[in-house]
This record gives C-alpha cells, sequence and structure tokens, in this order.
C-alpha cells in the first residue's frame, strides 16, 4: 500500500525523474567491502537489531567513503525499529534531539548513531493535510521526523552518494538511486527536485560546496544550476544551525577551495561579513587564503585546529576596519579595538550563532596584536607569559606573511621567544630608542600608557618611531 502511494506522488512530479520503486542489490565481489572494513560498534549495533527481528544497516557517508577509498571518521546505522525499540536493546543507549529523533549506542570510545527510517514531510501523507503545513513561506521543512519505509528514507536524504545501505550481514549493497555509478564517475546529484529539495532545506546548498571540495567530485549540472538564484534562502536558516554547518565546512580541510566556491556561487553573502568585503580587498584577500590553507594543512596533517582562532582570523579585518575608523573619529586606541572588537562580533552573531565559549580566544587574539609592537622594558617578557601568547603570535605571523605588518616585527619575536636571557636583554636594549616625554602632574595609569601604543596594525607602513627595526 505505501509503495503505491509513494510511486502515485512520484508519478505526479513529471520533473522528477527519480523514484526509490527499483532497488540494485550490490555484492561484495562487485563493491569491494569487507565486513571487516566496518566498525566493531556499528557491526555489534546492526547485528543485535537484525537479531531481534529489525532491519538494520550501515548507511551514509561511511559506505560513500569507503567506496571513494578514504577512511571513515564514524558509522551511523539506519534500521525500521522506533527509537524507544532501539534503546531497549542496549542498556547505555540514549535517545536524543527534538526534531530528529535518533539513538546514541555507546560502544567502547565508539558511538554509533542509530536512526529510524524516515519519510520526507514535503510529501502528502494522509489525506487533506498539504506539504506547506510543515514548511515555512519559503518551502523550509519546519517538521521532519515522520516514522516510513525504507523507500521512503532513502528519498529524504540529500544526495544519491549518501543514500546507499550496506548489509553487513550479507555484505551487499543497496542502492535505490544509482548513488553507486554517482561515486564511480565522482559526481555528486541531488536527490529529487533541485529547486525544491534546497527550499526544503537552503543548508543543502553549503553542503553539495563542503562535499563537492572533500571528495573531490563534480556537481551534477541540475545540482548545481538553481544555487546561485536560491542562495538568498540561507537568511532564512536558524543562525546556530549555520554555524553547524559553516564550520564544518571550515574544518573540513577543503577550506580554502570551498571559500573560493562559495564565492564562485553567490552562498558567500551574509553568511561571513568578512566574505561580503573581505574577499574583494588583495590584502584581505591574502590573508583570509592564508589562514584557510594553513588550517587546512592542519586539518589533513590531524593536527589539532582552534575554531576560535579560525573565526578570530576570518572577522580581523572587520575589526580592522572599524578600530581604523572609531580612532579616526578621535577614539583612544586601546579603547576604540575594544568597541570595534565587541561590536563586530555581536553583528556577526545576528547572523552566525558564534558560540560564546569561543569568545575568550577570539578577543585575546585580537587585544595582543597591539602588544607585539611594544617591545620595550619588560612588556614583551609579559606578553611571552600570557597564556594565549602562542596563538596570538600565530596570529601575528599571518599578518606578516600577507604583508600587513612588517615582517622584520615576526622574525623579532619569533627569535625573542627561543633565546636566553642576556640575548633577549640586548634585542630590547637595541630597540630602545630614546624619547623626550612630558611629565605629567599625575601618576599615568598603567591603561592609558599602553594606550600610546602605536596602532598603525594592518597597513603596509608601521610607526618607526616607536619600532625600530632590526640594524
Amino acid at each position: 500500500m505505501i509503495r503505491k502511494f509513494f510511486r502515485r506522488i512520484f508519478t505526479r512530479n513529471s520533473s522528477d525523474s527519480q523514484t526509490a520503486s527499483v532497488v540494485r542489490t550490490i555484492s561484495r565481489k562487485e563493491h569491494g567491502i569487507a565486513r571487516q572494513q566496518i566498525s566493531a560498534g556499528a557491526l555489534k549495533v546492526t547485528t543485535t537489531l537484525q537479531q531481534a527481528g529489525y532491519s538494520a544497516f550501515v548507511v551514509g557517508g561511511a559506505i560513500r567513503d569507503l567506496l571513494l577509498g578514504l577512511e571513515p571518521k564514524d558509522f551511523d546505522v539506519a534500521t525500521n525499529a522506533t527509537p524507544e525499540e532501539v534503546r531497549v536493546l542496549f542498556r547505555r543507549a540514549r535517545i536524543i534531539g527534538k526534531r530528529f529523533r535518533i539513538v546514541h549506542v555507546p560502544y567502547g570510545s565508539e558511538i554509533v548513531e542509530v536512526s529510524t527510517f524516515r519519510a520526507n514531510c514535503a510529501v502528502d501523507h494522509q489525506p487533506g493535510i498539504a506539504a506547506q503545513h510543515h514548511a515555512d513561506q519559503h518551502g523550509r521543512l519546519l517538521h521532519d521526523n515522520i516514522f516510513g519505509s525504507q523507500e521512503e528514507d532513502v528519498m529524504r536524504r540529500d544526495f544519491t552518494i549518501n543514500a546507499l545501505f550496506y548489509n553487513p550481514t550479507t555484505e551487499e549493497i543497496l542502492d535505490y538511486l544509482e548513488g553507486y555509478e554517482d561515486i564511480k564517475a565522482k559526481r555528486l546529484r541531488i536527490i529529487g527536485e533541485p529547486v525544491q529539495r534546497y527550499r526544503e532545506d537552503p543548508v543543502r546548498m553549503l553542503r553539495a560546496v563542503r562535499l563537492a571540495a572533500k571528495l573531490d567530485v563534480q556537481l551534477d549540472d541540475s545540482t548545481a544550476t538553481p544555487i546561485g538564484d536560491l542562495a538568498p534562502l540561507l537568511q532564512n536558516v536558524p543562525s546556530a544551525r549555520l554555524f553547524d554547518e559553516m564550520l564544518k565546512l571550515l574544518m573540513s580541510g577543503h577550506a580554502l577551495a570551498c571559500v573560493v566556491d562559495l564565492r564562485m556561487r553567490g552562498l558567500h553573502h551574509g553568511l561571513l561579513p568578512m566574505l561580503d568585503v573581505i574577499l574583494e580587498q588583495p590584502l584581505g584577500e591574502r590573508f583570509i587564503m592564508l589562514a584557510l590553507k594553513n588550517t587546512d594543512e592542519r586539518v589533513q596533517q590531524d593536527k589539532p585546529v582552534s575554531p576560535g582562532f579560525l573565526f578570530a582570523a576570518l572577522l580581523w579585518h572587520e575589526v580592522l576596519a572599524d578600530w581604523n575608523k572609531r580612532q579616526a573619529e578621535g577614539e583612544k586606541p586601546i579603547p576604540a579595538l575594544h568597541l570595534a572588537m565587541t561590536g563586530i562580533l555581536t553583528l556577526q552573531r545576528q547572523r552566525l550563532a558564534i558560540p560564546r565559549r569561543l569568545d575568550s580566544i577570539i578577543y585575546d587574539i585580537w587585544s595582543l596584536q597591539p602588544r607585539f609592537l611594544a617591545r620595550v622594558g619588560r612588556k614583551p617578557y609579559r606578553l611571552l607569559e600570557h597564556p594565549r601568547f602562542r596563538a596570538a603570535y600565530d596570529f601575528l605571523l599571518l599578518r606578516c606573511e600577507s604583508g600587513e605588518v612588517d615582517m622584520t616585527i615576526g622574525q623579532w619575536w619569533r627569535t625573542f621567544q627561543y633565546a636566553d636571557t642576556a640575548t633577549r636583554d640586548a634585542m630590547l636594549q637595541q630597540d630602545a630608542t630614546p624619547r623626550k616625554r612630558k611629565r605629567s602632574p599625575r601618576r599615568r595609569s598603567r591603561k592609558s600608557t599602553e594606550s600610546t601604543v602605536s596602532t598603525d596594525i594592518g597597513q603596509t607602513h608601521v610607526d618607526h618611531s616607536i619600532i625600530v627595526p632590526e640594524k
């Protein structure tokens, strides 16, 4: 009954040639994936569910990655068991989520995510209930948690290469939508009618860009064509969800390629203020590209990457522009910097919900930049002792490499931090510049003293009346 109704729904839409009515079974001899390549946790979960009389498959990105010769980061399981039925079978399992109720099953250090087959709420499942009851005025789905059949679950997934079902018991792949052929052709193709699917969930446009870069595949023409026109739909996505998807994109190990593709397809507008303006400025663009390139290299080498550092880099030139503007209006340098930092981060949160737990590292990296110019007295020693020195120093090097700050500043700090005490004292004496200063009738506070540091940061010119380059 459900299958007949399902076929009738898609026959009614002549523009959508994809249906899940025919399934191809691909043997291990053809696809080459052995059950030993599946994680122990995923094997345990699928076996337990199948022994209890349920259907259970390893699905999604893990199978796609194995077919592409990549190492999956995690293994997800799909089943016809409800979340409550899954939880009963696994002692430490717990149900999470509101919009999508899924089950997390711990197995040693691994956590297997188990989801119940779902149907697409955009399809009328009951007479008299319109699809728009589940969507906003732009077509974005607001409710998508209706359980369905395996065929329906296939059709609600995003791309064909993510809609493959692997049965570890038989070592067979079930392919409803020719996703196996798309993987072999290195092609990314959306499931269903592209405009409708992007309207249901605009984040799919960002995901398409990320997967194409990460997997080194090409977007199918029908998948790529509507993206430019539908880009404004991203304005309707909740900022927290937008942040999650952007973070995945930026931490994918292919952030540079993704950002270039975002700009080419017109998806960058409104996501990050800096992407609207800075990518059009040679100095800012070079800085951003260097930051993304370094991030990609660290991800690909399995080195830790700080999201706080990354967003500090992405938003730096917006802070810089606002800082310079406030100083031009008469604000003192250090107060102007703090006002600029707070203002830009507040503005950014209107579109991208950057977690407040990242604030401290972002603020520290930004606020320490002027202190790298103060190479006199005990100030360099105090800066070395700051817990964020290393992050701020790496940030400084990016600015030097991009041409924003004189390269000699970075070279000086590279030498100073590893030098012995005698060498450090000699470097400070060499850089000391005698200056006549009027004595104030009142003792100047430490805060006002630090405010006298030159703030030509972000300019290719550095105030050498305060900072004397190495001889």
